[in-house]
């Protein structure tokens, strides 16, 4: 997210309220806590803060590029990025070797439909950084983690820690105050 904004600031020429800066210097806390807060072991260290850094880069550059394709364009841009994704994984897939990849069909089935969903989140991004500023509309796409923590909340009743509650009021504060500013 980061990352995305300051590109947005830096080249983009996005100059967000002091409101919406607010917002999203909020976001940062709040998806922390949404996520429970917590730590273990020596954090950003290892071959993990490694692949995260790199996925996260990874999502900034999708993000940036969403951002700037042409309107006129469609839907083409996120079926570009959904293709180069696979052709990202193909060697990781081959060099799982195909008897590792064998599914049961319900699995693959859920497998189709979260790449659905994220497909039509990225379609969502695409229409809100055509609607709002890049700087915006990747801080409001940032806050997806607060779902599933509402989702868990409401469907399978798990009981919210007080870090939780207070991450998803920022998070809450961090999508109000872009609208506001």
């Amino acid at each position: 997210m980061a990352l995305s904004v300051l590109c947005g600031v830096a080249f983009l020429g996005n100059r967000p309220t002091l409101l919406a800066w607010t917002g999203i210097v909020v976001t940062v806390p709040a998806l922390w806590f949404v996520a429970g807060g917590r730590v273990s072991g020596r954090p950003g260290t290892g071959p993990a803060a490694a692949d995260g850094l790199l996925a996260s880069a990874g999502v900034a550059v999708q993000y940036i590029g969403l951002g700037q394709a042409d309107p006129a364009s469609g839907l083409w841009a996120v079926a570009a990025g959904r293709v180069a994704a696979v052709l990202v994984l193909l060697p990781v897939a081959a060099r799982a070797g195909a008897a590792r990849l064998r599914q049961p069909p319900a699995d693959l089935a859920k497998a189709a439909a979260i790449g659905a969903g994220a497909a039509l989140g990225l379609i969502l991004y695409l229409r809100a950084a055509h609607e709002q500023m890049l700087a915006i509309a990747v801080v409001l796409a940032s806050l997806y983690p607060a779902i599933p923590t509402v989702l868990g909340l409401a469907v399978l009743h798990e009981r919210l820690t007080p870090r939780q509650l207070a991450g998803l009021l920022g998070a809450a504060g961090a999508t109000v105050a872009p609208a506001l500013g």
